[in-house]
């Protein structure tokens, strides 16, 4: 019964109870006391009715999950036993939901659910998922399995991400992929990528839907705990996606599927190179650009804000709150606010080739003048292509450079760098970049160390070990580095300099409980003893209050095995002892060397209390590389006023040829535009602020770099060319810089 219908049977038993419409033949109150079972039923029929022809709501799509699919999991009957943990995770089937904490630090934590389904008739999955954290947008993976899953190697398997926020229950989407026997040839043969050319449809697809034999919900990595739950997954019937002719190639014509000048050969998009001539004409149309827009006005010659409030010039940067904001100041006294790229350098796409020649077309030969480009690289990032035992590599974005501006390219790059950046409304060439671009003294530019010094060998690998702050050769090895680089610490163009790079914390003990799991000469470990005696006197008052049976101080030194569950507050104590030490050691040694330099901290990607505490008190800013869509959740911890610089932060997108889009993907060049305008705009907002920098100003190989990453997260593309609509975004936030960041 439709709505209309239903709406008129009742108008017209309200009117047959009504004493006005009576006929006689009964008393109106009786009979609706005889119709008040059909009003009701009627009434049902009616709100039923009207729900289905309102817009579709969540409650009715998940109504259709069960006409037009196939059910993986229901929190109300899929029974616990089919229900495994990831990653230590823990899980509930409570209130109709299965509910799931992670902690993090724990690798890939989550719920893996074990069952036999035929999905080749599927199209999409959907899962109904809550966000029962207040920490933002909760970022998942998940994963459908085969029976051979291989999710370390992609094989057997499709991955996908979703993120949500809020606490109601949200149906996030993810479309399958149809089944391609022959690309598993193919993507057997595929190494060293993030993500390769068929990870169109997901962060990996190589899944025989047919044969599906399980699905997982999970965090990649995760820094924070959560609290998360699902309700119910559900594969979708319906038509397979259509595929492009080049998936449906034999492995033996899909290779090679990279083109002299580093791109997917088989994929068409506006800005794609073909030519040598197309490396002149973009050059040329650049000119023409660059001479329209030559920067903004009101800026000195640090692009600072010239024409703004003048404060104290000292001759080199410092930081300063001004009106209730946290500002740079300039060597001239003016206002400044950092805003540029990480990595300005013409080495962004050096990608590995051993045992992976196969991959491009046309390498050089020995002989050949690109020969050049097999031994250039980026200074900084050299040392983890070596450390992964990486030998022989390909330079593609600098063989682009000498194509398109001939031999005298790497002057030419250089100068045309800082054009580029003054007239897309930047000011900062921030770290990682090619030292002889920024001694050109025509940009302000900061750097980073990695400090050399022995490792506290128990701890966690993140980039690197933990340095030990407590071995002698900590202050004296930093000691050298710092007078390695003593022309920059000196010139008053270089702003400041951040020491390491998102160091692993681990949890609020772990420091701690590294130390122990140490050998025995640790000099960490030596103190912690140390301290430890110093504290409880004898061992066996330790040993009660850790729940532990060491014979003596020598067996606990000895010991490298994870403490026990009471040694965690000590442990915790430690940490904080081993991490003020970190900073105050690395600050003390930074300024007696550079007194008048800014020292920017290690560039938090996930951290502890204590180490942003501790950040605060040694570090003059302190320093995040945060990858989200905005800044406003954004909090130091409570009673912590300092000012705060974005290290890295990127969005990309599919439609320029790239098989990644970056740590925050978007749906396309547009809206990539827009995600950077916003978010450096939240940061000119926040009163904590004092700039953001973009990782990176080249795009990265497509066939990716020393670690896998080929991300579409550049300014320019492997041939440096312009992404227009991301300069676009850039000048409209950058020509306003000053009066955004002051407006109330």
């Amino acid at each position: 019964m439709n709505i209309s219908t239903c709406w008129s049977v009742l108008c017209w038993l309200r009117r047959v109870g009504d004493p006005a419409y009576s006929d006689g033949c009964c008393r109106p109150r009786d009979l609706t006391r005889r119709l008040f079972p059909i009003i009701g039923i009627l009434a049902l029929l009616f709100f039923q009715a009207l729900a289905a022809e309102l817009p579709v709501s969540q409650t009715r799509l998940e109504t259709r999950a069960t006409e037009d699919g196939i059910v993986l999991f229901d929190a109300a009957t899929t029974p616990i036993s089919v229900i495994t943990s990831q990653s230590h995770a823990q899980f509930a089937l409570k209130d109709g939901l299965l509910q799931v904490a992670t902690k993090g630090g724990t690798g890939f934590p989550g719920v893996l659910i074990k069952g036999a389904w035929d999905l080749s008739s599927c199209n999409r999955v959907t899962f109904e998922l809550v966000n029962r954290d207040q920490k933002g947008e909760l970022p998942l993976t998940v994963r459908l399995d085969n029976p051979d899953a291989d999710p370390g190697q992609s094989r057997g398997v499709f991955i996908d991400r979703v993120k949500f926020s809020g606490h109601a229950v949200t149906m996030c989407e993810v479309a399958l992929p149809p089944y391609l026997p022959q690309a598993r040839a193919i993507t057997a043969k595929l190494d060293g990528m993030r993500r390769g050319p068929f990870a169109t449809f997901g962060v990996a697809a190589d899944l025989d839907a047919a044969q599906t034999v399980g699905v997982a919900v999970y965090l990649k990595e995760p820094k924070l705990d959560w609290q998360w739950g699902v309700r119910r997954i559900v594969a979708h019937k319906g038509a397979p996606a259509e595929v492009p002719d080049w998936m449906k190639l034999p492995a033996e014509k899909f290779f090679p599927f990279i083109d002299v000048y580093g791109q997917f050969k088989y994929k068409e998009w506006p800005g794609k190179t073909h030519s040598d001539a197309d490396l002149k004409a973009a050059l040329a149309k650049e000119q023409t650009d660059l001479a329209a827009h030559p920067g903004p006005e009101g800026w000195n010659k640090f692009g600072g804000w010239a024409a703004g409030p003048k404060l104290k010039a000292t001759g080199q940067f410092r930081v300063e709150k001004v009106d209730g904001k946290w500002w740079f100041v300039d060597p001239e006294g003016c206002l400044w606010w950092s805003h540029g790229p990480v990595r300005v350098t013409s080495s962004s796409a050096v990608t590995p080739l051993d045992n992976r020649e196969f991959y491009f077309t046309d390498l050089p030969q020995p002989d050949s003048p690109f020969a050049l480009f097999y031994t250039t690289h980026d200074a900084l990032l050299w040392p983890y292509y070596e450390a992964r035992g990486q030998k022989r590599t390909y330079d593609f974005s600098s063989a682009n450079a000498f194509r398109k501006y001939g031999p005298n390219w790497r002057g030419k790059y250089a100068v045309l760098a800082h054009r580029r950046l003054r007239s897309w409304g930047l000011n900062t060439i921030a770290n990682s970049s090619d030292r002889r671009i920024c001694e050109m003294h025509r940009t302000p530019y900061c750097d980073r160390f990695e400090l050399k010094s022995p490792d506290i060998a128990g701890s966690k690998l993140g980039w690197w070990k933990f340095k030990d702050p407590f071995h002698p050769d900590f202050r004296a090895n930093f000691h050298k580095q710092l007078l390695a680089r003593k022309a920059e610490l000196d010139d008053p163009w270089c702003f400041g300099f951040f020491v390491d790079n998102e160091i692993a914390w681990g949890g609020p003990a772990e420091l701690g409980e590294w130390t122990l799991q140490s050998p025995p000469d640790q000099p960490a470990k030596v103190e912690m003893l140390a301290r430890l005696k110093a504290k409880y006197g004898d061992i066996q008052k330790l040993n009660a209050a850790w729940g532990s049976a060491f014979a003596g101080w020598e067996a606990l030194l000895a010991a490298q095995a994870k403490p026990p569950a009471g040694a965690k507050d000590d442990c915790t104590e430690f940490s904080a002892v081993v991490t003020e030490e970190y900073f105050k050691r690395v600050r003390e040694e930074f300024k007696a060397v550079a007194p008048d330099k800014l020292y920017f901290g290690c560039r938090f990607a996930g951290s502890t209390e204590a180490a942003v505490r501790m950040a605060a008190k040694y570090c003059d800013v302190i320093s995040y590389n945060i990858y989200r869509h905005t800044l406003d959740a954004f909090k130091l911890p409570e009673g912590v006023d300092k000012p705060v610089l974005i290290g890295e932060f990127h969005f990309g997108a599919l439609d320029r040829g790239l098989f990644h889009s970056t740590l925050i993907g978007v749906a396309n060049q547009e809206e990539r535009g827009k995600a950077y305008a916003a978010y450096v705009t939240s940061a000119l907002r926040h009163p904590s602020f004092v700039g953001v920098h973009w990782h990176q100003f080249g795009d990265q190989p497509t066939t990716g770099r020393f670690d896998g990453e080929n991300f579409q997260n550049g300014f320019v593309d492997v041939c440096d060319t312009p992404y227009p609509e991301t300069i676009a975004a850039i000048r409209e936030v950058g020509y306003k810089l000053y009066e955004l960041r002051r407006a109330p």
